[in-house]
């Protein structure tokens, strides 16, 4: 259940609602469960809510048009150019807690190929949380 519980966390914490999944893996990790269980499943959630933000990014050409759509064209523009400045590669950087998630929804809207999406987004990911587990456990001594 904890890995269940953990993957469930990831995942929301890598959308647009708030949560954290690291304070649950550290918290896990300093109990009786198989670190790389921990680290895949985090990992896994939350890739996986990266690549919900995409497929919501690839949507943003039908709704931009309608009065409820948050972002203005110039600053989708601008995303759009800052996105094409650094491309792909900046998936690797999808991780980061401030803005990390506005660039995995831009690599939606800039329709990055599936698996380069969701390789980049994962090797992040991955090395994130790997550095999770090993502050934690340098810590715990």
């Amino acid at each position: 259940m904890s890995y269940l519980t953990l993957f469930v966390t990831a995942l929301v914490s890598a959308t647009l609602l708030p949560a954290s999944s690291e304070v649950l893996l550290g918290a896990l990790a300093t109990q009786e469960h198989a670190l790389f269980w921990l680290w895949f499943w985090a990992t896994a959630g939350n890739t996986l809510g990266s690549v919900i933000n995409g497929v919501l990014g690839r949507q943003v050409d039908r709704f931009q048009q309608r009065r409820w759509f948050p972002l203005s064209q110039a600053q989708l523009a601008r995303a759009r150019a800052r996105f094409n400045r650094y491309g792909q590669w900046s998936l690797l950087l999808g991780w980061l807690p401030i803005g990390g998630d506005a660039l995995t929804l831009i690599g939606g809207v800039m329709r990055v190929p599936w698996l380069n999406f969701v390789v980049l987004v994962a090797i992040g990911k991955g090395l994130r949380y790997a550095m999770v587990l090993w502050l934690v456990l340098s810590v715990q001594g």
